[in-house]
């Protein structure tokens, strides 16, 4: 079975990634302006604390040996662009740089009980604070803070609800795209349903054919009620047109019969049978019709295939008796009991049996077969009529329809007998299909047994 990425599972890991995304980039954001120099906010005040950048560099300056002492003020100025002094009583660097004018007059200010200091110059900012260092004694720290080389980063570290815009900006960014991603089905979904509205039966949606998540399971079912859609309003159509050319015919025969007999009035009996004759026809392709059109009804009453068979067969024989057309019924059931109603089940055996008589030839055997296998009974007409072609197969259950070689009108009837047959078969919850047989062609009916999943 292929794995499916569920709809589920793409809302929940949408949510969490772009959940994560802003944590991760609050946690990361954080960490980094915590942990390097903050420009922004470097105006410490006599009540002020110093950030933990300045503390943790402060705590260095004080305990380490001079060899890490100096190579933690190294890589200040190389990953913080943050250049510290260590001036003594004299004002003297301890490392022996020179020591910058503005650098000399922010530690100056460290007089009395004043511990720091703060100075703004040229672009820098500088922080003085004393400190202790054993073996030297009281020394003056001076950070000098660098211009920034990237503004944004600068503002993000001074404004706090810059950064927590930005978080927001970020999030909605991502969230937007995966709503995109996850509506875009929806979104096409509802177009080709107003396109099928509109009368466009041929609009469908471009789909894998298999796997996907729900979104393409209901696209496939969209494209699987579009398609049944078209056929059932096409098949309709069609059978609007066939009832229409089935109506012309008789129609034609009694208006023609009713002139004759107006200006024959010698011939009048002749041309009301004619006319009985052609009412009769229509009445029963009427009937056909609602037969064939008629509503489902429920399956309140049940029905013993094996008498049913047997009457059938016997009414075939006796019609085709005159022409040596002989029909056998073979089971070895005592019964076979299925869910109907009514005569349907009579009606529907019945055509299958004539449209198998009316198309084998003379001096020739129809046989009928009745087994059960598993939980479903099976029915088999043969007739020795030549069959039909492979490709008109599906299409003799269509009303009206008849072949053009071996099932024509000269057998008589309208083409219905089938259509009702799979009607009636389709309201018991069973199948029907026809095969060519080395004799001719066989109908085959698949009806559940009571009980069955099948069962109506």
């Amino acid at each position: 079975m292929t794995p499916r990425f569920h709809l589920f599972g793409k809302i929940f890991s949408g949510f969490w990634l772009a959940t994560i995304a802003v944590l991760g980039s609050w946690l990361v954001s954080s960490h980094y302006f915590d942990t390097g120099p903050d420009r922004g906010e470097l105006e410490y005040r006599t009540q002020g604390q110093p950030q933990r950048f300045v503390m943790r560099m402060i705590y260095d300056l004080q305990n380490l040996d001079d060899r890490a002492m100096r190579a933690a003020i190294t890589a200040a100025g190389t990953e913080h662009d943050v250049d510290i002094f260590l001036l003594d009583n004299r004002g003297e660097d301890l490392l022996g740089r020179a020591v910058p004018p503005n650098v000399e007059a922010v530690s100056r200010q460290l007089q009395g009980i004043r511990r720091r200091a703060f100075l703004r110059s040229g672009g820098e900012h500088l922080l003085a604070h004393e400190i202790y260092r054993p073996g030297t004694g009281m020394l003056r720290a001076v950070f000098v803070f660098r211009p920034s080389r990237h503004r944004l980063l600068g503002l993000l570290g001074s404004n706090l609800w810059l950064r927590i815009g930005l978080a927001v900006v970020i999030s909605g960014a991502i969230c937007y795209l995966l709503s995109t991603l996850l509506t875009r089905r929806i979104k096409s979904l509802q177009l080709a349903s107003r396109q099928l509205a509109n009368g466009r039966l041929d609009t469908r949606l471009q789909v894998r054919q298999r796997g996907g998540d729900e979104t393409d399971e209901l696209a496939r079912d969209f494209n699987s009620m579009a398609e049944q859609l078209q056929e059932r309003i096409e098949s309709q159509k069609r059978l609007l047109g066939d009832v229409s050319h089935e109506l012309r015919s008789p129609l034609a025969r009694l208006r023609i019969a009713l002139a004759l007999a107006q200006e024959q009035p010698q011939g009048t009996r002749a041309h009301l049978a004619r006319i009985e004759r052609e009412t009769e026809r229509l009445e029963e392709l009427i009937g056909q019709l609602l037969d064939s059109q008629g509503p489902d009804t429920a399956l309140d009453d049940h029905i013993d295939l094996v008498p049913l068979l047997q009457q059938l067969c016997s009414d075939a024989k006796f019609e085709g008796a005159a022409q040596s057309k002989r029909v056998t019924l073979a089971t070895h059931l005592p019964e076979a009991i299925v869910a109907s109603t009514g005569d349907l089940l009579h009606k529907c055996f019945e055509n299958i049996l004539r449209n198998a008589l009316n198309h084998t030839p003379p001096d020739s055997d129809i046989e009928v077969r009745l087994a059960q296998t598993g939980d479903e009974y099976r029915v088999q007409v043969s007739d020795c009529g030549g069959g039909v072609p492979a490709r008109e197969l599906a299409r003799i259950f269509e009303a009206f329809y008849r072949t053009d070689t071996a099932r024509t009108r000269d057998t008589g009837g309208h083409g219905m007998g089938l259509a009702i047959a799979r009607r009636a078969i389709g309201r018991h919850g069973g199948q029907i299909w026809a095969e060519n047989t080395a004799q001719g062609l066989a109908v085959i009916v698949i009806l559940p047994c009571p009980g069955s999943n099948g069962t109506a």
